[in-house]
């Protein structure tokens, strides 16, 4: 990175976990822990971050399942997020493609937050920032820590269990108001501003505040506009795509991870983070990209661990 690497920052991450049914054809259905929030908690664990999650799973097979899962990378569970009825799932069916459908069976909620360890950056996305009960717990939360700390938002749309374009829109762009760092994936943009063009829709984004605002493009990379007006784009590596669950989570993981490591994370650095300059931006992109890359290459939402990271070579 730019300057002098800075040691990991303390994150919060709020929102849903769940298990993943995965089908893929020919083959028995596989139960994987998962939920976009839960696996940026886990890929920030990975990379070395100190992670407090803060979800709603319950005191089932499943929910003992996902505990599990979370606790073995190092991920804090926050205190009374077993509280759900019933474990949340998500079956996914993988295409020939690696792509994946989801079709939802939720349970609704967050838990009153008091992390164990002041956190210097707070992530929140996808379902439970959108539906109630558990949105407005974001928004408080986001709320909350916003003097004290950074916040990133990743939208992950998912149109079976949101509401339509327009209101979801409202409350994404609500969302995107608070957040120093917003990632979206170009399908996400898709479903939120049809026939928008995406370069207009991303600095209205930045407008908005934000000091950074990430496209994903799949296989195409990534392109990031900062709140001063630069562009920055990398390509993605190469590799053989075994499915794409959790790589825009990964993504996101490695964002704010090298974000952290540029030392630009923590309310006190909120307006380095605001001038910071195209040289890391690009920097941070590659890494996410590179981390995203590894993900795709295995089955499952398997984020890599930093070693992983700087040990890949893609392929030739």
């Amino acid at each position: 990175m730019t300057g002098s690497p800075a040691g990991p920052a303390a994150v919060l991450v709020a929102g849903e976990s769940l298990i993943d049914v995965v089908e893929r054809a020919g083959r028995e259905p596989v139960e994987l822990p998962g939920g976009s929030p839960a696996n940026v908690a886990v890929g920030l664990a990975r990379l070395g971050n100190p992670v407090e999650l803060a979800t709603w799973f319950a005191e089932d097979a499943r929910g003992r399942r996902v505990r599990e899962w979370l606790e073995s990378d190092g991920v804090v569970v926050a205190a009374g997020s077993q509280g759900a009825a019933h474990t949340s799932t998500a079956r996914a069916r993988i295409d020939a493609d690696g792509a994946a459908e989801y079709v939802f069976d939720l349970a609704d909620d967050l838990p009153a937050v008091s992390p164990v360890r002041p956190p210097a950056h707070v992530h929140v996305g996808s379902i439970a920032a959108v539906r109630e009960p558990s949105a407005a717990k974001v928004t408080a939360l986001v709320e909350r820590y916003t003097p004290r700390a950074t916040v990133s938002y990743d939208p992950n749309v998912r149109p079976a269990v949101m509401p339509g374009p327009g209101e979801t829109r409202r409350r994404v762009e609500e969302l995107v108001a608070r957040a120093d760092v917003v990632k979206v994936s170009d399908e996400d943009l898709a479903w939120l501003a049809p026939g928008e063009d995406v370069a207009a829709v991303l600095r209205s984004w930045a407008a908005l505040g934000p000091a950074l605002v990430v496209l994903t493009r799949g296989g195409e990379g990534a392109v990031a506009v900062t709140t001063s007006g630069e562009t920055v784009e990398v390509a993605a590596p190469r590799v053989t795509v075994a499915d794409t669950v959790g790589a825009g989570d990964s993504f996101m993981a490695g964002v704010v991870d090298g974000l952290g490591r540029a030392g630009l994370l923590g309310a006190p650095r909120r307006e380095q983070l605001r001038a910071v300059g195209a040289g890391t931006v690009r920097e941070v992109l590659r890494r996410a990209a590179t981390i995203a890359a590894i993900t795709v290459s295995r089955e499952g939402a398997d984020p890599p661990t930093a070693t992983e990271v700087e040990a890949f070579t893609p392929p030739a």
